[in-house]
């Protein structure tokens, strides 16, 4: 599976922004996952295994538990690939931090 097709989907997005928070058991992901998508364990399981086989995650045995960490490599690739369009938004984000300092000293902060 293409990185963009793992990463297009939102509930495995979340599950890589829990990751990137730490390591996580398999049940405090699904608490969250469910939460705030309402899918069952067994579709947050899917996607946890997605993200395993495409190597954005990975999983060892602790116990009864299975904890899971975010892995960058697949991260560094899609960013290697991204740094190609870099230049269509960096100058526009560097002329908003410009404009933003502007602000900032005419208000004198």
């Amino acid at each position: 599976m293409h990185a963009f097709d793992v990463l297009g989907d939102p509930v495995r997005r979340r599950i890589l922004e829990l990751l990137a928070e730490g390591e996580r058991a398999s049940g405090e992901v699904t608490q969250v996952v469910q939460a705030e998508f309402g899918i069952s364990q067994s579709a947050v399981s899917q996607h946890l295994k997605v993200l395993r086989e495409a190597g954005f995650a990975s999983a060892r045995t602790q116990g009864a538990r299975r904890i899971y960490a975010v892995q960058s490599a697949p991260l560094q690739e899609v960013d290697a690939w991204l740094d190609r369009f870099r230049d269509f938004w960096t100058p526009r984000l560097d002329a908003l931090a410009l404009e933003v300092a502007r602000g900032r000293r005419r208000r004198g902060e």
